[in-house]
Formats: structure tokens, C-alpha cells, sequence
């Protein structure tokens, strides 16, 4: 089917263009197919084909400089003929695929089964009615005519198993709902920057058609395939597409061809958008993949039937084939077995979240529970009735009465397994989710764009948070206060009357030619703002500098338009400068720069004077200028930029590519200081940071004296306090050792007290949070958070428990790597966060508290009372109803809790904190006791106390008892009360705090009264419910209120007496820390054991290998059998957009890359280095070529960038 709908769109458009073929000069399948050429290919096909990229645009009538004229008709004509810029995603499953998928539940299946043998049976009636001497109990049910009531409880266990399915259903889908509007809302906020009619607009991505003029910069990821028109210094991270990990450089003659998917990193330029949407190169691989994936399905039921005689199934298959491309070099393969080995090594993000983990358990060992106990109750029911019926009244075994046997048998069944559907809490999955879904709706209002469910969780376990400082603790408005001109130091903005004229000119054309020319100061929007800065804010604050100066930025830009500029040096973390060449009219050339003063001074040799004139400036010169000028500065909290330029002979033109000799001997203009201030809110929410034990760490790039200027203002270190602050280049000399590579050691002396990293790149991010991650130093794992906007911080991103971007300043290469974006850059949203993902944890075992107390006290009346009296005192219908309400309803109700700040005053959980902690387990077994005492009582003594009949040994088919209803009344009144006692797990006394801040629960708790009503008085014989009188009703209301007097009982006894409670549902250490970290802490093992392990290790290597080897075969023989399979495409669809393949390799090539092995590999290298160590060395260094690509577990695609030759360049 999916492949009808794309080969129809194909059709379509190629209809269209034969009819519009004169429109334009070129069709959509010529431009499709010269987008698949590369490189110089390309570049011969367009001079043979079209003459030049100018000769394009004048095809597809648009023009480089002015873009496409923006008018409605020409747009929608361009969308006819050569599509929209729009992948269709793949369609969501329909509410019948969810109902069928809830009905996979196996208690919901074996209920059915049980209900419908109980109707079958109710509807059979023996032949000869003689049945009276069959059993004994029989007595007074034939006056009732049990046939026509017979059948009522096998269809109320049906209709009640229906409205279970209906609700689980009804949630999975608006989860789902839910959660393609949050997808749409991620796609709609990313806008992309072209020109149209001569001016500069941001239009949604989808808007783009062909002919467009998109001005692309450092960090976009390209929407669509284009011609690169004009540009410098471009450098595209195509692995997203080819697999090849280093940075491919664009040029107009060389290699003009820009693919979506595609990230810039660095540079900037135009390009011609030739090809949109499901024509794009991404947008054709998506199409083979929604295609496949359809084809794939229907294969795999098909291979279902057959693989159950078969070598094995499709879903293996799927996975070798996985295994099989990333193990097709043998090299790589000591990372282990199959997909899943992997996922573990790679990193943190693909573990289950700490709650799922602790949940998941919860449930198994519950889950085991309910199973024994409704054994023990079907073979004690059983045994009773069999010895009873034929031992003690010794009754023959007729024929005629095996149907009635029968009958008490099913009867027996639904009871235990009544018993297991009590047991087994289905409303925990529920919960989680409920609770997840509706936190993430909520943090949407706080500025949280969630992005993946379980970073909201994982958020409120947070010990640690990284923070850039710019734009995230600041307000990311710079303006220039301090400068430096012409030997003077001005401590406010200079009159311009003080400034010597050439200075001034040189300045206005440093500051308006070299920097990117869509970064522009508008006039405000209202009146009395401040003015929009647009673009680059640094470059914003200069331009401010210009105009404050009374000058104007753009007669100069004017008269040197971005065409004509000779060459440009972007700005990168490595350069930490920008530079623009410009040929003056008398051929010669200049170069202006800007850059951090440290860097830019150590290149200048002369100085601007007072009069305007260049003198030498001597390295004395600008270490006094460094203590008197910029330190000062800096202890301000400003950013030190200096902005220099430099003349160059017309000839011999100077060498540009040699960077290191052009930017050199520069002559000073002026050193500026910019100040961003902190914003308003931070100090605060640092502040509270703090206080819930989390801590706050700054990392950026700026100068060290700044960083700590405006950590001291933000709060994070307060004087006198005991705390390091590092630069980069200091940090990274503590950490390694004499080889250079890094020791987790050395980072876990630094990274406790580390409170500010400055002049950070960021490899040394992604250093520290995998040092803190990866740190034994606490007893608890650290959860760190980072947050990042540029497109290098992609693998701190990633490495994080939970990474931040920036929705504003935030590059799109740091979106997509990461799990929460703010939308409005602002740290305070982050401390929302963090509310939020302690109540989701909260909620989770507020609910726990009141189910287990529900299960534990329906289990044992069930289970008693169907051993004592042959019958359970709680009827399968009304057992239903209670799982009903107390799972779904109270679900709803304690998941839904507002957060509220008083959350922030604990600290952090941690990874083993148990989901059940010893106050709440108090809190279980306490109510759980009350409950079952009143439940007893009633059930024993209550005929006597009510003047009633007595509902125990009643017959097959007797009808509802007032006995047995009012139990049944009691235990619903019981429960609704103590959801009110729930509300609290740290032994709070207020349970009704807030109470009213939460709709949601007061509805439900009045809700279910109200049905509870109906349900007594008119359930009648489907329920077993006989109406009571108001006396009567009162009495179990009563009953039912007592169990708020005796929850402040129950909180009065101290939990630490309590020493015999046990927790439940921790995660133990062992199962977190995988084998070879515990290896790590054993240091002192003598030496020959040593050897032996290092032999060990070589030896499971070599069996790793063996089976790789066996396993790729196979996969290869089941490729053949299945037809030739796209392997793993459900998944791989992902991997083109979603995962960049960051590899730190680029940012600092020459860092030796043993950071990042194996673990087991470390110890090795650790322990001794003897010669087999050597070969440890290289086998490390190889996995860490593939180690360090962010996610190469997940399909053929994204783990080709590991071919053994390059990762051999690469590491070694």
C-alpha cells in the first residue's frame, strides 16, 4: 500500500510536468537525478547540461541575489510541479489496532476464556431433571429459576473486560495523539531563513519550494537539497547521509551539491533549493523506508506462520541483519553479541529509564504473588467441594450431574482467577503513563518542549546540571560599556568627538564588513523598548557600539556588499576569531578581525595611537595592557573583545589557506567590553537548586575572570567557599596523564568541587559530564543534565541523562540531539523541569501506596474467604469493578497531582532510593490491617449486627445478599477514603492540602460515589448487589471515614521503629553497574590473576569474534531467504534526522582517543603495560573509533561510518 501511494505521487507530479513542461527549463526528474550526483561529477554535469549554477536559477526564474518574487500564484505553481517540502509521516495506528493490542493482556484472556465456559454452561441443561441428589448445596436455588439468572455473570465479566480494553485503549491513543501534536509542534517551531523579493524571511521549512534562495549558516541542518550559489568557508557533516565522518567542504567549482538532513558545521553561504520533500535525497530514502516498512509488515506475518518450523523468525532475522552491518568488520566486533550488547555500550540514553526499571520489577514480583495465591485458592475451592460432595456424603459420580459439577468447577476458576486480576496491578503501566503524558502537556507551559517521555522522569533523579552561560543564566542582549580606543580606557561609551577620525572610519568598517551581514539592530516594536537585536547578539553588541558612537553600520555594508568580500574566516571554537579579506580600489588588500582579546592580542604587533597612527605594541606592552585594561574588564563580568585589522601587498597575493601567517602581525583598533546581564530570575532558581541538592555548574567558553565574575553574580559559587575554577587547557592538563589520555581518576579529584569550566571547547563538555557519569566517587550514580545550543555541543547532549536546548538561540544540530528544549532559553524553566520530574515520581508512588493496599487487602479476602465459606465474599463482577475504579479512576486521579514547590526542599532520589519506601509500606500494611479487620468482622458477625440474613454457604445461583452487598459497600467506601490518605507518602499529616488545586481528583473521587450508588441500588443480579437502606449506607460511610482518623493513627507511629518493614521495588547496584566496572574497583589482585584475566578477556574476544562471524553468516543466508529484507528499517527511519553522527574527532583531532573505551578494556590497560598490552592499546583504540559515534547501534545506515580503515586514521 505504501508503495501505491508513492509511486501515485510520482505519477502524478511526472503528469504535471508534461503538461507544464515550458513553465520552467528544468523537470523535477532532471533536478532529482543531477542532485545524486557528488562532487566533481557534478560539477561537469552542470556546465554540459545547463552552463553554470547562474544558468539554473535563470530556468527556475529566480535570481541569486533577490530570490524568488514571494508572489501566492508562483509559489503554489512551483508546489504543483515540483512537490512541498513535507516527508508524509507514517500513519498512526487506528483505535481498533489499540483495543486488539489491549486485548493481548494474558488475565483479560484467561477471564474471558472462564466467562465464556460460565455461559456456555448456564445455557445447558441436562437431560432428566432429576438432578437434586447431585450436590449438596443445591438447596434453595431452583425457586429462583437459576436458568435465566445463570447467565448474568459470565456477561458481566465480558462487558466489564470490554470497558477495561475500551480505557486502556482510549489512553493508548491519545498518548499517541498527544504525542504526534507535540512531533507537529517540534516541526513547526523550525523555520528557515530565505530570500524572497530582496528581502531576508524566515518561513516554516515546509514552505520552502524550489527556486528558493536559502541563506544557510553555521548549525543549520539544510531542509532541503540545494546548489551552493556564493558562500565562504562552508564545511557540511554529510554522515547523516554518506557515512563519511569528516566535515566535507562546499565550493562553487569544486563541490556544490548541499543534501537535507545534512548539518552545516561551520561557515556560512546561499544555496538554490532544486529539490523538496519526498525528492529530496533524505526525503527518498524516507519513501523506501515508509514503503518497506509497510511491505515488511505484511511479510512478517506471513513469515510468522512459517519461521515456527523455520531456523528462525523474521524479528531475529531483523536484528542479525542489524548486527551483521556493524559486524561486518571483524575488527570492531569485541563490542559484543548482537544489537542488544550494543545499545549497552553505547550510551546512558538507551538504558530504561530508573522508574521503568523499578516498575517493571514491581510488577513481576507482584505479578508472581497474585499467580500463587489464585493457585492456592482454585486447589483449596476444588479439594473442599470434591472431598465434601464425595467423601463426606459420599454421592456416587452420575453422568446426568456432571454439567452441575462442572458448573461449580468454572465457578471455582473465575474465583481464582478474580483473585489474579485483583493481584495484579495493570493500573501501574497506566499510571506511569498518565502521569508522564500529562507532565509533559503541563511543562509546556513552563517553556519545556519535551521530546522524549523519559527525560521529563529521569529529570527529577537530577544531581548535577552543566549550564552554558550565555543566553542560559544571562539574557543574551549584549551591549557594549567599556572600550578601549586610542591609549585611553573609557569606563562608559566614548563621546565621539574623542575619537580620532581614522580611528573611527577603520572602526565602523571593522565592525560593520566583518561580521554576518544578517545580523542587524531593527528598531523596536513598541515604543520606549530597546531595540531588536537580529543575528549574532556579540556581533548585535558591536553594532550597538557603532551606532552609540553616532556612526552608521550601513553605508559601509552598502557599499561593500556580501558578494564582493574576498574571503571570509568564519568563527568556530577552535579559531575563537573571525576575519573578512576585502580588495580596496587600489588592488591591495585589507583584513579586519575580531576575537576574543586574549587570542586576538597574542596576534597584534602595532597599536592604534591616539592620533590615529599605528605604533609598535611589544609583548611587555600587552601583558601591562592585559593587568590594566582587560583583567579589570573581565572582574566586571564583561566579555573582552578585540577588534585589528591588517593591510596585505596586491602581489604576490598572499597564500589564504596558510591561516597561520595571514592572521598575524595585525595591528589593534580598539579593545571593547560587552556586557550580557544576568537575567533577573537565575540567582533564584540557582538558589533552589541548591537547596534540593542539586549543583549547578557553569561551562562556557568566555574568560576566566568573567566566568567567575558572573557565577558569583548568579549564585553558584558564594566567596569563601571551597570550590575550583579551571580553564579548559588547565583542566585537561590535570586529567591526563604523561601519554595524554584521560584517567577517570584524575577527573573524579577535580569534578566534586569544579564549579566553573572557562574557555571550555566543547570536547572538554563532553568530557565532564562523561567523567561525572562515569564517576564511582559517589555512592549514588550522578544524573547530569546539560544544556547547549551549538552545534558542537551535540555529543555532551547526547552523553547527558538529559540534555537542554536552547528553542531560541539553539542551533538545530543541538534540537535533535537533544531531550527537553526551552522555548524560552531561560535557566528558571530548567528548575520547572526538575519540579516536574519529582512529582512525576511522586504521583507514581502515591498511586502505588493505594493499589498495593487495595491488592493486598482484596487477595486475602478473596483468598479467606473462599477457603472458609467455599465462596469469595467479593463476587468476579464486583472484584472487576473495584480493579476498575481503583486502577483506572485512581490513577487518573493521584497521576494527575500538581507540583508544588515544597518538592524542591528534598534531595534527589537517586538510582536504588525504593519505589516503596518504609513510610509508605507502613502506610500499606497499616490500612491494610484496619481493612481487613472490618471486612472479617462484617463478614462473620455483620448478619447479627444488622439484623439480616446471612450470606455464607448460599447455593449456586441464590440471589444477592443484603450480607454480602453491604461487604461489598464497605470495602468501595473503604478505599475512596483512603485515596484521600494517598495523597501523602512522606507521612505528612494534612492529607486534604491543595486538595482543591486538583479538578481532576475531586471529580473522580465524587464520580465514583456516585456510580457506587447506582451500582447498589439498582446493580441487582449482575453486580450481586442487593439495595440497602440509608442506615444501612450510613454505616459503611462511617466505616469508610475511619480510615482518615486511622491514617493519622498510623502517622503517628515513628518509621523507625519499624526496623523488620521491608522496602520494595529498589534498583539493587548490581544490576546497574554492568560486570566490568565492578572489575574496576578491585585494583589489588596480585599480578598473576591479572595475567589471567588479561587472558580471559583475549579468549572472550576471540569467541565473540567466532560467533560474529557464525551470526553474519546466518544473518546473510536469512536476507536470502526473506527475499532480500531492508534490514531494521522500523527503526533506522530515525537515524537519518534524528542522530547525527557526532564524532569527536573533529573538534580536536589531536587528543589521543583513549577516552572512551570499553571498560574492561581500561582495566586491562591499567593494570600493567606488558607487551600483550600493546595489543589491547590498538584493539581499544579501534572501538573507540567506533565508540564514539553517538548511536551506531541502531541500523545499517548509521553504523557505516565505521569502515576499520577509517577508524584506524582516526584513533591511531
Amino acid at each position: 500500500m505504501g508503495d501505491m501511494t508513492n509511486s501515485d505521487f510520482y505519477s502524478k507530479n511526472q503528469r504535471n510536468e508534461s503538461s507544464h513542461g515550458g513553465e520552467f527549463g528544468c523537470t523535477m526528474e532532471e533536478l532529482r537525478s543531477l542532485m545524486e550526483l557528488r562532487g566533481t561529477e557534478a560539477v561537469v554535469k552542470i556546465k554540459e547540461t545547463y552552463g553554470d549554477t547562474e544558468a539554473i536559477c535563470r530556468r527556475l526564474k529566480t535570481s541569486p541575489v533577490e530570490g524568488l518574487p514571494g508572489t501566492a500564484l508562483d509559489l503554489e505553481k512551483r508546489k504543483q510541479i515540483f512537490g512541498q517540502n513535507f516527508i508524509p509521516p507514517k500513519k498512526p495506528k487506528t483505535f481498533l489496532q489499540l483495543v486488539w493490542e489491549a486485548l493481548q493482556d494474558v488475565t483479560l484472556i484467561i477471564l474471558e476464556i472462564a466467562a465464556i465456559i460460565s455461559l456456555g454452561l448456564s445455557f445447558y441443561h441436562p437431560p432428566g431433571e432429576s438432578n437434586e441428589g447431585c450436590a449438596t448445596a443445591q438447596g434453595g436455588a431452583e425457586d429462583e429459576g437459576e436458568a435465566e439468572a445463570g447467565w448474568i455473570e459470565g456477561a458481566a465479566i465480558l462487558l466489564s473486560v470490554i470497558c477495561v480494553v475500551l480505557v486502556t485503549a482510549f489512553n493508548d491513543w491519545s498518548k499517541e495523539k498527544q504525542f504526534r501534536g507535540l512531533q507537529s509542534r517540534i516541526e513547526q517551531e523550525q523555520k528557515f531563513t530565505v530570500v524572497r523579493a530582496g528581502q531576508v524571511v524566515q518561513i516554516p521549512v515546509a514552505e520552502i519550494v524550489v527556486g528558493d534562495i536559502a541563506q544557510v549558516k553555521y548549525g543549520d541542518l539544510l531542509p532541503a537539497d540545494g546548489l551552493f550559489i556564493q558562500g565562504n568557508d562552508l564545511k557540511i557533516d554529510e554522515s547523516s547521509l554518506t557515512g563519511e565522518s569528516d566535515q566535507v567542504r562546499k565550493s562553487v567549482d569544486k563541490d556544490p551539491m548541499l543534501l537535507s538532513g545534512t548539518h552545516v558545521m561551520e561557515g556560512s553561504g546561499r544555496m538554490l533549493v532544486t529539490a523538496v520533500g519526498v525528492n529530496s535525497q533524505t526525503g527518498i530514502i524516507f519513501t523506501l523506508l515508509g514503503a518497506g516498512g509497510e511491505e515488511e509488515e505484511k511479510k512478517d506475518k506471513k513469515g510468522r506462520g512459517k519461521s515456527k518450523g523455520g531456523p528462525f523468525s523474521l524479528n531475529q532475522a531483523k536484528q542479525q541483519d542489524g548486527a551483521a552491518a556493524m559486524e561486518m568488520q571483524p575488527l570492531k566486533s569485541a563490542e559484543g553479541g548482537d544489537a542488544d550488547d550494543k545499545k549497552k555500550a553505547n550510551t546512558h540514553k538507551k538504558e530504561k529509564s530508573v522508574l521503568q526499571g523499578k516498575l517493571t520489577k514491581l510488577a513481576v514480583q507482584i505479578g508472581k504473588a497474585g499467580l500463587v495465591m489464585s493457585a492456592i485458592t482454585v486447589i483449596i475451592l476444588v479439594l473442599y467441594f470434591t472431598v465434601d460432595t464425595f467423601v463426606v456424603n459420599k454421592k456416587p459420580w452420575l453422568p446426568e450431574c456432571t454439567p452441575v459439577y462442572v458448573q461449580y468447577f468454572v465457578k471455582f476458576f473465575i474465583i481464582g482467577v478474580t483473585v489474579l486480576v485483583v493481584a495484579v496491578p495493570e493500573g501501574l503501566p497506566l499510571a506511569v503513563t498518565i502521569s508522564l503524558a500529562y507532565s509533559v502537556k503541563k511543562m509546556m507551559k513552563d517553556n519545556n518542549l519535551v521530546r522524549h517521555l523519559d527525560a521529563c522522569e529521569t529529570m527529577g533523579n537530577a544531581t548535577a546540571i552543566c549550564s552554558d552561560k550565555t543566553g542560559t543564566l544571562t539574557t543574551n542582549r549584549m551591549t557594549v560599556v567599556q572600550a578601549y580606543i586610542g591609549d585611553v580606557h573609557y569606563k562608559e561609551i566614548p563621546d565621539p568627538s574623542n575619537v580620532n577620525s581614522k580611528t573611527m572610519e577603520l572602526l565602523v568598517n571593522a565592525i560593520a564588513i566583518n561580521s554576518a551581514y544578517t545580523t542587524k539592530i531593527l528598531p523596536p516594536e513598541k515604543e520606549g523598548a530597546l531595540p531588536r537585536q537580529v543575528g549574532n547578539k556579540t556581533e548585535c553588541g558591536l553594532l550597538g557600539f557603532v551606532l552609540d558612537l553616532k556612526q552608521d553600520y550601513e553605508p559601509a555594508r552598502g557599499q561593500m556588499p556580501e558578494e564582493k568580500l574576498y574571503k571570509v574566516y568564519t568563527f568556530n571554537s577552535v579559531r575563537k576569531s573571525m576575519s573578512t579579506v576585502i580588495r580596496l580600489p587600489d588592488e591591495s588588500f585589507r583584513m579586519y578581525s575580531k576575537g576574543a582579546s586574549e587570542i586576538v592580542l597574542k596576534k597584534c604587533c602595532k597599536i592604534l595611537s591616539g592620533a590615529g597612527e599605528p605604533r609598535v605594541f611589544r609583548p611587555r606592552d600587552r601583558d601591562e595592557m592585559v593587568k590594566k585594561v582587560i583583567e579589570p574588564m573581565a572582574c566586571d563580568g564583561l566579555r573582552t573583545i578585540c577588534v585589528a585589522y591588517r593591510d596585505f601587498p596586491s602581489s604576490p597575493e598572499p597564500d589564504w589557506d596558510n591561516e597561520n601567517d595571514i592572521l598575524n602581525d595585525l595591528t589593534c583598533i580598539c579593545v571593547v567590553g560587552i556586557e550580557d546581564p544576568v537575567r533577573p530570575e537565575v540567582p533564584e532558581a540557582i538558589r533552589k537548586c541548591q537547596r534540593a541538592g542539586i549543583t549547578v555548574r557553569m561551562v562556557t567558553g568566555d574568560n576566566i575572570n568573567t566566568a567567575r565574575a558572573i557565577a558569583i553574580k548568579c549564585g553558584i559559587i558564594h566567596p569563601g567557599e571551597d570550590f575550583l575554577c579551571l580553564e579548559g587547557k588547565e583542566f585537561n592538563r590535570r586529567i591526563r596523564n604523561e601519554k595524554g589520555e584521560i584517567e577517570q581518576e584524575r577527573i573524579d579529584k577535580i569534578w566534586p568541587k569544579l564549579r566553573v569550566l572557562a574557555r571550555s571547547s566543547p570536547t572538554d563538555k563532553h568530557t565532564l559530564v562523561k567523567g561525572i557519569i562515569d564517576s564511582t566517587h559517589t555512592e549514588q550514580r550522578q544524573v547530569v543534565a546539560v544544556t547547549g545550543d551549538g552545534t558542537n555541543d551535540g555529543p555532551a547532549l547526547k552523553k547527558a541523562d538529559v540534555g537542554f536546548a536552547m528553542g531560541i538561540a539553539g542551533t538545530d544540530v543541538a534540537k535533535e540531539a537533544s531531550d527537553i528544549i526551552l522555548t524560552d532559553d531561560n535557566f528558571s524553566s530548567i528548575v520547572k523541569a526538575v519540579m516536574w520530574g519529582r512529582n512525576v515520581y511522586d504521583s507514581i508512588s502515591k498511586f502505588l501506596q493505594f493499589q498495593l493496599t487495595v491488592n493486598v487487602v482484596a487477595v486475602i479476602v478473596a483468598f479467606t474467604g473462599a477457603c472458609i465459606t467455599q465462596d469469595s465474599p467479593l463476587k468476579a463482577v464486583q472484584m472487576l469493578w473495584v480493579n476498575l475504579i481503583m486502577d483506572t479512576f485512581a490513577s487518573l486521579a493521584l497521576a494527575t497531582e500538581p507540583p508544588t514547590e515544597t518538592l524542591l526542599l528534598r534531595k534527589p532520589y537517586g538510582r536504588n532510593k525504593p519505589l516503596i519506601s518504609r513510610t509508605m509500606m507502613k502506610n500499606i500494611l497499616g490500612h491494610a490491617v484496619y481493612q481487613l479487620t472490618l471486612i472479617f468482622t462484617l463478614l462473620f458477625v455483620g448478619e447479627k449486627m444488622f439484623q439480616i440474613d446471612s450470606g455464607r454457604n448460599a447455593p449456586l445461583h441464590s440471589p444477592p445478599s443484603e450480607h454480602y452487598t453491604i461487604i461489598f459497600n464497605t470495602f468501595v467506601m473503604m478505599q475512596l477514603f483512603n485515596e484521600i490518605n494517598a495523597r501523602k507518602i512522606h507521612g505528612e499529616r494534612n492529607v486534604f492540602d491543595g486538595i482543591f488545586r486538583n479538578p481532576i481528583f475531586c471529580t473522580i473521587v465524587l464520580g465514583t460515589f456516585a456510580i457506587q450508588i447506582v451500582i447498589v441500588q439498582f446493580g441487582g443480579k449482575p453486580f450481586s448487589c442487593s439495595p440497602l437502606q440509608l442506615d444501612q449506607w450510613m454505616w459503611c460511610i462511617f466505616i469508610g471515614l475511619g480510615e482518615l482518623v486511622w491514617g493519622q493513627v498510623i502517622a503517628t507511629i515513628p518509621t523507625s521503629r519499624l526496623k523488620f518493614l521491608k522496602e520494595a521495588g529498589r534498583l539493587t547496584q548490581k544490576e546497574e553497574i554492568p560486570e566490568e566496572e565492578l572489575n574496576e574497583d578491585v585494583e589489588e589482585i596480585d599480578h598473576a590473576e591479572r595475567e589471567l584475566r588479561r587472558g580471559q578477556i583475549l579468549w572472550f574476544r576471540g569467541l565473540n569474534r567466532i560467533q560474529t562471524q557464525i551470526r553474519v553468516v546466518k544473518a546473510f543466508r536469512s536476507s536470502l531467504y526473506e527475499g532480500l529484507e531492508k534490514p531494521e528499517s522500523r527503526t533506522s527511519i530515525h537515524n537519518f534526522m534524528a542522530h547525527p553522527e557526532f564524532r569527536i574527532e573533529d573538534s580536536q583531532p589531536h587528543i589521543p582517543l583513549i577516552d572512551d573505551t570499553d571498560l574492561e578494556e581500561d582495566a586491562a590497560l591499567k593494570q600493567n603495560s606488558s607487551p600483550p598490552s600493546s595489543l589491547n592499546k590498538n584493539n581499544s583504540a579501534i572501538d573507540s573509533g567506533i565508540n564514539l559515534t553517538t548511536d551506531t547501534s541502531k541500523s545499517a545506515t548509521s553504523s557505516s561510518p565505521g569502515s576499520p580503515i577509517h577508524s584506524l586514521e582516526t584513533s591511531l
